[in-house]
């Protein structure tokens, strides 16, 4: 099974949530929406502003892992790699 770590921002700088997902548009939409209350609701964690696919979600959940003991700054270049603006990235995932 595919897998998907992603990264929601509240905005641009702001605070940082990072996950993993074997359904990124479903999971994505439940952080939007506050379907489950948590951290991403409680900090306004609703802009997704990067991911990255793997086609093992083992390789997912290990990256994941790695990225969240990553200091802010390199969390924040690894970002800026893919989306220099923290633009939300939402829309384009109707694959």
């Amino acid at each position: 099974m595919a897998g998907h770590v992603y990264i929601m921002a509240s905005q641009k700088s702001g605070t940082l949530y990072i996950g993993v997902t074997s359904d990124l548009s479903r999971r994505v939409h439940e952080h939007k929406s506050e379907a489950v209350k948590g951290f991403t609701s409680r900090y306004g964690c609703k802009r997704l502003v990067w991911y990255e696919e793997h086609f093992d979600i083992r390789d997912a959940i290990a990256r994941e892992k790695a990225l969240k003991k990553w200091p802010r700054a390199k969390k924040v270049a690894l970002i800026e790699t893919m989306n220099p603006d923290w633009s939300e990235l939402y829309p384009g995932l109707w694959w």
